[in-house]
């Protein structure tokens, strides 16, 4: 591997200048993750992997709020198994990798590394569901994938990522309905109330649909350079997948044997791109509060060694009385300036910094340094333990609305392709615009302006008109077009 590009660089670009250099930067300047030995993957890093972690515990609590219960399958998946939904192998054989060759003799079927689960927990389901008794099945996998990507970039494509794949079996088609919008909700609430993104749910296009699903349906997310995020996705499967592994069950009423409905559903590391890109800055990382690893960083200042051995002793009175309300370092490097402390711990997106020297003793407090806004406020030791979470809390709104609003001025409404040509080259921006829905149609917009159809937003009001590109019908309301990652 080229040393050039595996060095660490010593500063990050400037994100106004060069986003995705700015991007790459802060993920290797943060200790987030970092190149690996094997071309398109990463190696996460503690610092990376805590914030995945609090991610996954989050996400893992609500999937299993609703019902769910998480097992594990394996890795390799026979050829076979893939080959028998047509739709969904062709979709997916790009991306395949292969094992031909294992204990020093070739195979005499390939094993696919895992690119998605839905073929083995179907042929695993076909001897578990008989009876309308075993339904429904609400299962989760937290598992690695591997998909060979031509161009990479950290946690947002990369060859292997890790995620988490839900997969369920309805007697009905409703119920199969109703869990695929659910499961979509979750990620929206994920998104929102902890990672402060704010999301469009709607539904994707025939084209953008999961190979193999009836029906597809995502969040998107605007980054701060206006580009769009697909940031977790839920698939309805029909019956398509239970019919090429012949799943069956005996219904209640009429005793016959039918195929099961079924859902897919995922949310990967990918969204810790998501959480990079939305609220950093150029200095570096803004984390969301309730996902940071650390919190808040406690700086003691002091100068003579008298003066230390007194500032540190109220740092633990502060550490206990913080204990178990907020996640905090103390940051006690004799070696280094406050300063440079201020700029690592600005460059990880820590939430909060608390400076405390001889003075802010004398006075009884401390100053409070936010991330977001830069601002400080001096604040009494004694009431630490309540204003900490109470900042922690303002400053997670405070992200979320900075993101809407982004969202919301770059966010623009177009009748005629001569104004969504010239949007759509001039700046990065969601245009909602009136689509005819087919294919063709959306194939040559996304080869003319890069821009392709994110979803069909469930929000907005019905509206007719003629599709902004051919003039035919458009499909009853707007459509959300943008350029993506």
């Amino acid at each position: 591997m080229n040393d050039e590009i595996t060095k660490v660089p010593d500063h990050i670009a400037r994100k106004s200048e060069n986003f995705a250099q700015w991007y790459t930067d802060v993920v290797r300047k943060a200790e987030l993750a970092d190149y690996s030995p094997i071309r398109g993957c990463m190696i996460i890093r503690p610092y990376g992997y805590a914030l995945w972690e609090n991610v996954q515990r989050a996400l893992d609590d609500m999937i299993k709020a609703t019902g769910h219960a998480n097992m594990y399958f394996p890795l390799l998946i026979p050829e076979s198994f893939l080959a028998k939904e047509a739709e969904h192998v062709e979709g997916f054989a790009p991306e395949v990798a292969w094992v031909t060759n294992a204990g020093g003799s070739e195979l005499e079927e390939r094993l696919a590394i895992r690119p998605t689960s839905e073929t083995i927990i179907c042929s695993t389901y076909k001897n578990y569901i008989q009876s309308w008794r075993d339904l429904p099945v609400l299962i989760n996998q937290w598992a690695n994938v591997v998909r060979w990507e031509m161009r990479t970039r950290f946690f947002l494509r990369t060859t292997e990522f890790l995620w988490q794949e839900g997969h369920t079996f309805h007697a009905t088609a409703e119920e199969a309905a109703e869990e695929t919008s659910k499961m979509l909700g979750v990620y929206q609430s994920l998104a929102e109330d902890w990672l402060a993104i704010p999301v469009i749910p709607g539904r994707k296009t025939e084209s953008e649909k999961f190979p193999g699903a009836d029906d597809t349906i995502s969040i998107e997310a605007m980054m701060s350079d206006g580009r769009a995020l697909q940031s977790g996705t839920s698939h309805n499967l029909g019956q398509n997948f239970t019919r090429a592994y012949g799943i069956e069950f005996q219904t209640r009423e009429q005793g016959v044997r039918q195929n099961p409905y079924q859902t897919s559903w995922g949310l990967s590391t990918r969204i810790i791109g998501a959480i990079i890109m939305t609220h950093g800055d150029e200095s570096g990382l803004v984390l969301p509060p309730r996902v940071a690893p650390i919190q808040l960083v406690i700086v003691p200042i002091a100068r003579k060694a008298e003066e230390r051995a007194r500032v540190l002793a109220a740092v633990d009175e502060i550490s206990a009385a913080l204990h178990g309300k907020v996640r905090f370092k103390v940051d006690a490097r004799e070696e280094l300036t406050p300063g440079f402390k201020y700029n690592e711990w600005e460059l990880k997106g820590v939430p909060i910094r608390l400076e405390i020297g001889p003075r802010d003793l004398d006075a009884g407090q401390v100053v409070l340094a936010r991330r977001d806004t830069r601002t400080k406020a001096a604040v009494p030791i004694a009431s630490l333990a309540e204003a900490v979470p109470a900042l922690l809390a303002e400053i997670q709104q405070s992200l979320f609305d900075r993101a809407l609003a982004l969202r919301r001025e770059l966010t623009i409404r177009v009748d005629d392709y001569a104004a969504f040509t010239r949007e759509i080259e001039s700046r990065n921006v969601f245009l909602e615009a009136r689509h005819c829905g087919e294919q063709e149609c959306e194939a040559i917009i996304k080869e003319e302006t890069k821009a392709t159809v994110r979803c069909i937003p469930f929000a907005g009001p019905p509206e007719e008109g003629p599709c902004v590109r051919c003039g035919k019908p458009g499909i009853g309301k707007r459509v959300l077009f943008a350029k993506a990652y």
